[in-house]
């Protein structure tokens, strides 16, 4: 899945709030851009599309929400992009997420170490 630039300032906007129609959409980020009231309810309808976004009828128009967080999101667009990469079994994919890893802090590192031990604990679990 690839998104545009548009459409990742549209999810950004819509983690950070409950809900918005178009209209509040394009007060937000639509004028900054210079970008129509149609642009936006276009952008909006693609991430429906790609089932990113959850919409509501309210009167006359839909209200969109966020239907994967961010966190949910970036791990299916590293998914997509490891995908055509890397073959069941290799090890290239651990390899570049220690690459990955040498920008982080050691507070990030730490979180980092915690998670995957939270990861084991469920497999465990499962």
């Amino acid at each position: 899945m690839q998104l545009g630039e548009l459409e990742k300032q549209v999810l950004h906007y819509l983690w950070n709030i409950e809900q918005a129609d178009a209209k509040q959409v394009h007060s937000a980020l639509g004028k900054a851009r210079e970008g129509s009231l149609n642009t936006i309810q276009s952008t909006l309808d693609r991430l429906f599309k790609k089932n990113l976004l959850s919409r509501t009828k309210q009167s006359h128009a839909y209200f969109y929400r966020a239907k994967v967080d961010r966190e949910a999101l970036i791990a299916q667009l590293i998914t997509d992009v490891t995908s055509d990469f890397v073959e069941e079994g290799e090890h290239s994919l651990i390899a570049a997420f220690s690459s990955a890893s040498t920008k982080l802090n050691d507070s990030q590192l730490d979180r980092l170490e915690k998670m995957i031990e939270l990861q084991r604990q469920m497999r465990k679990e499962s």
